[in-house]
């Protein structure tokens, strides 16, 4: 699910890159137009336009005598300035003139040809020399030399091109110096700002119901987060508090719970033998049996200082003290053992109760009739047979869940097994359910043997 979310980490690089990007793009384009206006980065003259259109319109006859051809490029320099004058001259002294030719520049020849440019104009002595631009270019003709007036206007596709040369030259450059360093330091930050978070979750995957007292770091944590990080710390306190009062309220139950079944047993010794007295008899047991299952619940929520057990005393106990009961119920105790010592790491008295949860169980769902067999193997572990009707495919799972029955079976709280369960996970083994050689149920307790 977590994987659909929106990621606030990424959503942050995102936001940020893109708003360093505006900023840097806003502060590149003033930059570039504060330069072009001071014309300390690129200039665009008009006559550009004019001596390149009179450059390309410039050619030679069959004699080799320059001429000049109406170009549509000249033609729609002509139209936009109607007093266009300019002079045309090649390296062998060659002249084109065509317009108005200011007396200023009539003498000029010869004297400039060293001279790759250059930019004429005057208003001294209160005659004005009109402004007027010199270069040498390319054309058809060769390397001419054209003089002309600086009037006119820039066409939109030199100012394109212009600007084109000042983004792929300046602008492309900087952005893309600046998306790298987005890219690599945007993370980082980020990843930076949200490391006390990520200590926030390490330590809230470690919260348990039996790890009270867990809390989330509050240091280092943002200002924003800070209140959220507060109130679930609040909420776990609460969960403490009333989890503590639920673990006093049951202990206290099943010690007073024992009480009146102790009395109640006692009485029931008293009665004559009969069939009645041995179905009270049952259901006394099965009244201690809930009251010692409500202690385990308890009992599990302690932790424990493991220690070397022998599994076959255990299991050899627990059928000496169910062995009346079962007698009782119609059945045959039986107990087996591979060997005389199977030593595990682990609490007696948990693996004790498991033992006589997975017997007493036998007891009441067995059918009754038959044996009840307690194996005991190193490689096997515990396993506890009866004849009865066995356990369904599909209900092999569910039967370990918490007060689940098997259909039909009124009998039981669904406690026992789902205690087994517990008790071997915190043993670090397990229980399963498998098939048992006379077809009935037979479950299998495991630990990790000792050495």
């Amino acid at each position: 699910m977590s994987g659909a979310q929106p990621s606030l980490r990424w959503r942050l690089v995102s936001r940020l890159s893109l708003l360093q990007a505006i900023f840097l793009s806003l502060l590149a384009v003033l930059i570039v137009a504060a330069l072009w206006a001071t014309g300390s980065f690129i200039s665009l003259q008009p006559e550009d336009e004019t001596i390149n259109a009179i450059s390309q319109s410039v050619g030679r006859d069959q004699n080799g005598t320059l001429v000049l051809k109406e170009t549509p490029a000249l033609a729609a320099r002509r139209g936009n300035l109607p007093g266009l004058w300019f002079t045309v001259r090649d390296r062998s002294g060659a002249v084109i003139k065509d317009g108005s030719v200011p007396p200023a520049y009539e003498a000029i020849g010869s004297a400039l040809d060293g001279i790759g440019q250059a930019r004429f104009g005057s208003n001294l002595g209160g005659s004005a020399v009109p402004a007027a631009r010199l270069q040498w270019v390319s054309s058809p003709a060769g390397e001419v030399q054209v003089l002309t007036g600086v009037d006119g206007s820039v066409s939109p596709l030199r100012v394109l091109g212009a600007m084109g040369i000042v983004f792929f030259s300046a602008l492309l450059p900087l952005l893309i110096v600046t998306a790298i360093a987005t890219v690599i330091a945007a993370p980082l930050v980020v990843r930076r700002a949200f490391s006390s978070l990520d200590s926030a979750v390490a330590r809230a995957e470690q919260i348990d119901i039996n790890r009270q007292g867990t809390r989330l770091p509050v240091d280092d944590v943002p200002r924003e987060i800070l209140p959220l990080v507060e109130a679930v710390n609040d909420a776990l306190s609460r969960l403490d508090e009333g989890y503590e009062r639920q673990k006093r309220l049951f202990s206290h139950l099943a010690h007073e719970w024992r009480t009146p079944v102790a009395i109640l047993q006692a009485r029931l010794d008293g009665l004559p033998a009969g069939p009645l007295k041995e179905r009270l008899f049952e259901d006394t047991v099965r009244l201690a049996t809930l009251a010692e299952q409500f202690l385990d619940l308890q009992r599990l929520n302690h932790r424990f200082e493991p220690a070397s057990v022998n599994l076959v005393d255990i299991a050899e106990h627990v059928v000496s003290e169910l062995a009346p009961l079962a007698i009782a119920a119609n059945y045959e105790p039986c107990f087996i053992k591979d060997e005389e010592a199977v030593e595990v790491l682990g609490d007696r008295v948990a693996i004790e109760r498991a033992v006589a949860n997975l017997v007493q169980n036998a007891i009441q769902h067995g059918g009754r009739s038959g044996r009840i067999i307690v194996h005991v193997g190193r490689a096997t572990g515990i396993t506890v047979t009866d004849e009865g009707s066995g356990i369904p495919q599909e209900e092999r799972d569910r039967i370990f869940e918490p007060f689940h029955r098997l259909p039909g079976q009124g009998k039981g709280f669904g406690l026992g097994l789902n205690l087994v369960q517990e008790i071997a996970r915190l043993h670090g083994g397990k229980v399963c359910v498998i098939d048992g050689p006379a077809g009935g149920a037979a479950f299998r307790l495991s630990f990790p043997t000792a050495g």
